[in-house]
């Protein structure tokens, strides 16, 4: 039996209309809120951060996530281990967040002490039949998919990631993303709900208006269209655009560079979408001129023609190219604000100010990602207005959305709701 609050939520999710944006209180309202961070976040696969956020043995990392915090380090066998940021004893934080460079885990609040594998070595004043070995800090499932790290919080997590490592191992192999170093992060706090950062991030109907930087080297026609509108030689562009589309992807594959649409964005748990795009202009990365910004290609890469590998999951979004790689995950604050913490991803071996060029690396995105934090402050506000009623997607531009907010309700229901 649901309680009110569930019964409520309910009600929210009932009253989502496909083909149209959800009721506004599945936006603003602290119960969904909750709901969500339980369901999304503590239930599902999520993107938390890269292996070379802790490049050497010692190196750690805190992220937090709602009321619970995660330690990602590196252990002396230079392995990569996830664990609650709890002490054994009476629970007090072992870390501060940030990053740390640390020999142990050692307790601040009573020196209870742990190895990087997360076993408790040391616990003074216990008495000599106090038994260590059931006291190691506890364990997070945890997936390296070519550098990037997911985790889930759940003692059953979703199998259904296993198709994601299928298809990501392979087409981030040649980038080499493990052997790459953070040239650069940038967080800043949305003045929306989650839900609007991610699906502000799937759709570029917007872009055209209101992003010129990254418009370089994106394709306008890649941002959907409605086919009735455009004039005879338009429509004979995007004949070409989309020929030269199946031609690139044709060419890239037999290569040995997979390349084609992969998604899984309803009835499914783990929420993804794959496809090499082509850049635009000069063609080579997501630059203000479309060149490359790093002359140190990423891994085994020898090629600056191979486009921009897209992956988004349901808190995350990933464009990795030949010279460097842009990746970005949003966590739930409050009903309110969202973190997005991006970074920019170089060879572990470049130097900045002879491989790269700062500005030049971080400078679209940098631009973008501060335009999107806008929108969605902006989408967040009309939302709230007591005029809002969900308006319909553009089948052309966003049908992205709808499946999204059709999963989300999926989802929703899938744990009770």
């Amino acid at each position: 039996m649901l309680n009110k609050v569930s019964s409520s939520i309910t009600t929210l999710l009932d009253e989502r209309r496909a083909g149209h944006s959800l009721p506004a209180g599945l936006y603003t309202r602290d119960d969904v809120f909750e709901a969500d961070v339980e369901v999304f976040f503590m239930n599902h696969w999520i993107q938390v951060g890269v292996e070379c956020d802790v490049p050497e043995p010692g190196d750690a990392s805190v992220i937090d996530i709602g009321s619970t915090s995660l330690i990602l380090l590196r252990d002396d066998d230079n392995q990569i281990r996830v664990m609650r940021n709890v002490c054994r004893h009476r629970g007090s934080r072992l870390l501060d967040a940030g990053s740390s460079v640390i020999s142990k885990l050692v307790c601040p609040y009573h020196q209870w002490t742990y190895e990087l594998s997360g076993e408790l070595s040391y616990a003074p004043h216990m008495g000599k039949d106090f038994d260590k070995s059931c006291r190691s800090l506890k364990p997070v499932n945890f997936r390296s998919i070519g550098g990037l790290i997911y985790v889930c919080l759940s003692d059953d997590p979703p199998t259904d990631i296993k198709r994601l490592e299928e298809v990501m191992e392979k087409r981030l192999a040649p980038y080499d993303l493990r052997n790459t170093k953070v040239a650069h992060q940038v967080d800043v706090i949305e003045k929306g709900n989650w839900k609007l950062t991610m699906e502000n991030n799937r759709e570029c109907y917007h872009c055209s208006a209101n992003h010129p930087e990254l418009c370089v080297s994106f394709v306008d026609l890649d941002f959907g269209f409605d086919p009735d509108s455009l004039s005879p030689e338009d429509r004979n562009e995007a004949e070409e655009h989309f020929a030269l589309y199946a031609e690139r992807t044709r060419g890239w594959e037999e290569a040995g560079f997979p390349s084609a649409t992969v998604e899984q964005v309803r009835h499914c748990e783990t929420n993804f979408r794959t496809q090499r795009l082509i850049i635009s202009g000069a063609g080579e990365s997501q630059t203000e001129d479309a060149t490359a910004a790093s002359s140190k290609l990423l891994g085994t890469m020898a090629r600056k023609d191979l486009g921009d590998l897209h992956l988004w999951g349901h808190n995350s979004w990933n464009h990795v190219m030949g010279d460097h790689a842009v990746t970005s995950t949003a966590v739930p604050l409050s009903a309110d604000t969202t973190l997005v913490r991006t970074k920019w991803l170089v060879h572990k071996d470049a130097v900045e100010g002879v491989d790269y060029d700062l500005d030049k690396l971080t400078h679209v995105w940098v631009a973008t990602t501060e335009q999107d934090s806008e929108l969605v402050a902006r989408s967040y506000a009309g939302i709230q207005d007591s005029a809002y009623e969900p308006g319909p997607y553009s089948k052309f531009s966003e049908g992205a959305l709808d499946d999204f907010s059709s999963w989300y309700v999926e989802r929703m229901r899938a744990h009770g709701y």
